[in-house]
């Protein structure tokens, strides 16, 4: 009765009595499968859980990393908080020496080396003994102080004597004792064992204490040890 009475009233009054059953069984399965795709949408978004990173224990060594070492990395332990470095000083670091080398060599001049080393290696620093140079005398073995001069191929006094005239074979120094006030620096270089720095070295210690009072004096010249002192002693006065 109720379909018939639907039959014979127009269709602009049927479509605002309600959809059709077919209309609603349609709207419900959107319906659910909206509902669907929602809750698999929230599932695969929800919040995940993170595990803590582990605590490292204090104090702990800890791996370098070492570009020279093959494999990339070398265990190396840390200093602890607190403790300071060591200070010890590195390998090679060594003190040096300063020489001059003067005379019959490729190279004269002021040399820097390490401490410890000998009249050969000063005379390699030079660049070497020239070709005929007569280095009898010279002792090769003898282990260099700092500030002192090797002369290579010079007259070498022996102690307590003033050998003979200036500018003769084999004469070991000048004639008669040299002026230390008054001598030039070519003068002093005349003397044995004396080459430019050492020569330089006393003309400013007399300029700096107004001259020479005593050959003694002499000692307080940087480069002149006792040995050189004996040695010039009897060949210089004030």
């Amino acid at each position: 009765m109720v379909e018939g009475l639907r039959d014979r009233v127009p269709l602009w009054v049927r479509l605002r009595w309600g959809p059709a059953p077919r209309t609603l069984a349609a709207l419900a399965l959107v319906l659910l499968v909206a509902v669907g795709l929602a809750g698999f949408h929230f599932w695969s978004v929800r919040p995940q859980a993170v595990s803590a990173p582990e605590t490292v224990e204090a104090g702990a060594s800890k791996v370098v990393e070492d570009p020279l070492r093959p494999g990339g990395a070398s265990p190396a332990p840390r200093p602890a908080a607190g403790v300071p470095p060591s200070s010890s000083p590195s390998p090679g670091a060594a003190g040096r020496i300063v020489v001059d080398v003067s005379g019959k060599v490729h190279r004269p001049g002021v040399q820097s080396l390490p401490a410890g080393s000998r009249v050969a290696d000063a005379l390699r620093a030079a660049g070497g003994v020239r070709a005929g140079t007569d280095v009898t005398g010279l002792n090769r073995a003898r282990v260099l102080m700092d500030g002192e001069q090797v002369a290579v191929g010079l007259p070498q006094a022996a102690p307590g004597t003033a050998g003979g005239a200036a500018g003769a074979p084999g004469s070991s120094g000048p004639a008669a004792p040299l002026s230390l006030s008054a001598a030039t620096k070519e003068q002093l270089e005349t003397l044995p064992g004396v080459g430019p720095v050492l020569a330089q070295h006393i003309i400013d210690h007399r300029t700096e204490n107004g001259g020479f009072r005593s050959v003694d004096e002499l000692r307080q010249v940087n480069g002149i040890g006792d040995r050189r002192f004996a040695v010039l002693r009897p060949l210089v006065q004030p």
